[in-house]
Formats: C-alpha cells, sequence, structure tokens
C-alpha cells in the first residue's frame, strides 16, 4: 500500500479556546494513539490535510510529529455541519507484524454481458473495508465484471483476494446490472 507523509506540531491539551486558536491558525487539531503506544496531541496543516482528504486513494500515513516517526491510519475525521472544514482527526498506530483494517477502493474493469444486453451497472460500493498484514494491503481491489448478467449483482462475500480478509458485511452489494426498458424491450422482442 501507498505511504503518505504529514507533518504534525506537539500541541497542548487545553481548552476549547486553546483549540479554537489552533484552527484559526490553519491547523487541525489530533489524536494519535494506539496499542503500546503513548497517546499524543498534535496539529498539522489543514490545506495539507484537506488534499489529503481529496484523494480517492487509501494511504498509510507516515507522521512525523517533531521529529518523532511513526506509522498510522486515519480512524476519524470530524467535519464542521455547515462549512465542512476538518475540525479534529484521529490517528491510530500501525505496525508491520499486526493485521490493520482499513478501506481500500474497488476497482470494476470488464465488459459486462448485461451492460451488452442493455442494462444499466449501478456500483453501490467504492471502497471495501479489508483486514491484511501491511505489506500485504493492496493499493485498489479488482472487480471483474465481465460475467455479470443482467439482473445479477455482486455482493462483498463473493470476492476473494490471497492474504487480504474483507471486513465489509458479505451481503453489501458491491456492483449491480439492472434492466432497462430498452432491455426489456429487446427480450420481448427477441421472443416473439
Amino acid at each position: 500500500m501507498k505511504h503518505y507523509a504529514i507533518a504534525g506540531a506537539a500541541r497542548t491539551v487545553g481548552t476549547k479556546a486553546d483549540l479554537r486558536e489552533v484552527r484559526k491558525a490553519g491547523r487541525v487539531p489530533c489524536n494519535f494513539y494506539g496499542n503500546g503506544v503513548e497517546n499524543v496531541a498534535f496539529s498539522i496543516d489543514e490545506k495539507e490535510f484537506v488534499t489529503f482528504l481529496s484523494q480517492p486513494a487509501s494511504y498509510i500515513i507516515d507522521l512525523n510529529i517533531d521529529g518523532k516517526l511513526c506509522n498510522a491510519v486515519v480512524r476519524e475525521v470530524q467535519f464542521h455541519p455547515v462549512t465542512d472544514r476538518p475540525l479534529h482527526v484521529d490517528f491510530v498506530a500501525v505496525s508491520e507484524d499486526k493485521p490493520i483494517t482499513i478501506d481500500v477502493p474497488v476497482r470494476i474493469f470488464g465488459n459486462s454481458e448485461g451492460v451488452r444486453q442493455g442494462g444499466k451497472l449501478s456500483v453501490n460500493v467504492r471502497k471495501l473495508r479489508v483486514s491484511a498484514l501491511m505489506a500485504d494491503l493492496p493499493d485498489e481491489l479488482p472487480v471483474d465484471i465481465t460475467t455479470l448478467k443482467l439482473g445479477k449483482r455482486i455482493n462483498a462475500g463473493d470476492l476473494h483476494y490471497d492474504k487480504v480478509n474483507i471486513v465489509t458485511p458479505k451481503t453489501a452489494i458491491v456492483c449491480a446490472v439492472k434492466a432497462t426498458r430498452n432491455a426489456v424491450a429487446a427480450a420481448a422482442e427477441a421472443e416473439s
């Protein structure tokens, strides 16, 4: 999986007024925590983080908090309800010897039989939550729809990858080919 470097500056845990000052300076308050790791309160540049959030790929984050390097993933981002600015970010420590749970983008490829018959491809899920060791995490999860017929779908439980466990519920629909009026009319003509 790809890595993304983010630099942070340690901050003191204080009052709401202190957090407002951090945000006013163009920074986002953050927490870094994990099993066997000391909790760290820090802040990152808001523009840099918004650029990171706008990317569709998933990353392991290389945090540099005042010279201390550590690997993490984003656990939660809180946004302002009106301006949609990030208000707070939680980062969780990850290691190479324990499985990591992260959302990975889905890449759909192939020309579906159902689409060739006049159906419409509906993609319901853009990312799937998976669990794997850091070295085994893929950059994307390929889904072949070549054999997907009209009225059929692919669920998360239908997908299998080496050394990767899909955590998303097995009944979650990844994509489906829905019948359109033209496809139904063409099927009716073919029968008569």
